[in-house]
C-alpha cells in the first residue's frame, strides 16, 4: 500500500504538470483541446516515470538503463493512458456540464487510468 501511496502522491504531482501544460496548450499555443490533451500527456507520463523511478520503485529502477526504461514505462502505461485520454474525450465530446468542462474531464480521465498504471508499472516496467 505504501508503494501505492507513493505512486498516487506521484501522480497527483504529474496532474499538475498535465494540467499546466494542458491549459498553456490550449490557451498559448492555440492547440484544440485533442492535440492539447495529447502533448499534456507525454509531457506528465515523462514526469511520472522519472518521478516514479526515484520516489516510488527506487530499488529497481534503472536496471536496463534509462531509455529503455522510459520506452517501457510509456509503452506499458499507454493502455492506462488510452483509458485517461478515452475518458477525457468522451467526456468533452459528449457528457454535459461540469463533465464537459477539459479540466474536470482531465480528473476523470487521470483517476480512471490510476490503478491499472501502477500494477503494469509495478510488475512490467519496475519490477522486482
Amino acid at each position: 500500500m505504501n508503494k501505492f501511496l507513493r505512486f498516487a502522491l506521484v501522480g497527483a504531482a504529474g496532474f499538475v504538470v498535465d494540467a499546466v501544460v494542458l491549459f498553456a496548450g490550449l490557451h498559448f499555443a492555440g492547440f484544440n483541446k485533442y492535440l492539447a490533451r495529447a502533448v499534456s500527456f507525454l509531457c506528465a507520463a515523462t514526469f511520472t516515470w522519472s518521478a516514479n523511478r526515484r520516489f516510488t520503485f527506487p530499488e529497481t529502477a534503472a536496471r536496463t538503463g534509462q531509455a529503455r526504461e522510459w520506452a517501457k514505462f510509456v509503452a506499458v502505461n499507454a493502455v492506462g493512458g488510452a483509458v485517461n485520454y478515452g475518458t477525457y474525450a468522451a467526456l468533452v465530446t459528449y457528457a454535459a456540464d461540469p463533465f464537459a468542462n477539459p479540466f474536470v474531464a482531465l480528473a476523470c480521465g487521470s483517476l480512471a487510468g490510476l490503478v491499472f498504471n501502477f500494477f503494469g508499472s509495478k510488475l512490467i516496467v519496475f519490477r522486482a
